[in-house]
């Protein structure tokens, strides 16, 4: 018999010991337990979408850094009097029309689901679950008075959960492959704002999916900002140096305005969804 551990959990008391596995904390969090925890962040969150009846979701990526235009003002104002680093002010400023658009096309996305029949909730808003333009989506969506998602990731710097998150749909993963298979399972459309290392790592990850023809469904993509994906990323060079085909271009599209966005997105799920029921790959 294993060795009984000095703190048993809380609602335990020494007539329970053995400890049943499944209730083993050092069995559970150790090398051999890997295989129940990986398995639970796909068991967990299956069983709260169904619960919750959410069939299919529109992802929002962006960046995390990303500010409302109200705190952008702030921090011009504040650079102002304080004789702070302007450059950055005005940059983090210029910035905020990315937050403030994503919030605005969360929005209307999700009066346009919302107002769709039956009694599956369809095309729900998905994001990171952290702040800048993930917290601008679900803010958005929770403006619409409706329900958004967060899959949020545990860090070594902590990110914690926007307040805009429906309760009930605010997850936090381990594994980020884990994460990024939600990200992917339910996904009907995908929009990729002006982002980092991890956007352009979940961009590129979705692309290969959908390139390689293992994405079995229909997936508009859409880059938002092109200002800032045209210096960021020359596509156009991989397709001269051969390590793109030209049509690999054509599987996503880009947008630079709430409207044409909003337009592209229902036009696509009307089009490939709206009459199909929720589901995955």
């Amino acid at each position: 018999m294993t060795k009984k551990p000095k703190n048993l959990p809380e609602n335990m008391t020494d007539d329970d010991w053995p400890i049943k596995a499944y209730r083993n904390q050092d069995f559970m969090m150790s090398r051999e337990g890997r295989g129940m925890r990986i398995l639970s962040e796909f068991i967990e969150p299956e069983a709260r979408f169904e619960k919750e009846m959410v069939s299919d979701t529109i992802v929002f990526f962006g960046s995390a850094r990303t500010r409302p235009r109200d705190v952008a003002l702030q921090a011009v104002d504040s650079a102002k009097k304080h004789g702070g680093d302007m450059d950055r002010a005005k940059t983090t400023l210029e910035m905020s029309a990315y937050y403030e658009d994503a919030r605005e096309l969360s929005k209307r996305l999700t009066l346009w689901s919302k107002g769709l029949k039956g009694r599956a909730k369809r095309f729900v808003v998905c994001t990171g679950g952290g702040p800048g333009i993930m917290e601008a989506a679900n803010r958005g969506a929770s403006e619409a008075k409706g329900m958004s998602i967060g899959l949020n990731i545990s860090l070594p710097h902590e990110q914690s959960g926007n307040p805009y998150i429906s309760r009930n749909l605010a997850f936090k993963f381990h594994y980020f492959f884990m994460r990024k298979f939600w990200f992917a399972y339910l996904a009907k459309a995908i929009i990729v704002f002006p982002g980092g290392f991890g956007t352009i790592d979940e961009f590129f990850e979705l692309m290969t999916l959908v390139s390689t023809k293992k994405m079995g469904k229909k997936l508009p993509v859409l880059l938002y900002g092109s200002e800032y994906w045209d210096n960021v990323m020359n596509l156009d060079t991989m397709v001269k140096f051969g390590t793109l085909s030209p049509g690999d271009l054509d599987l996503f599209n880009r947008a630079d305005n709430v409207d044409d966005a909003f337009d592209f997105i229902t036009d696509a799920l009307s089009k490939h969804h709206l009459n199909q029921p929720g589901g995955a790959f």
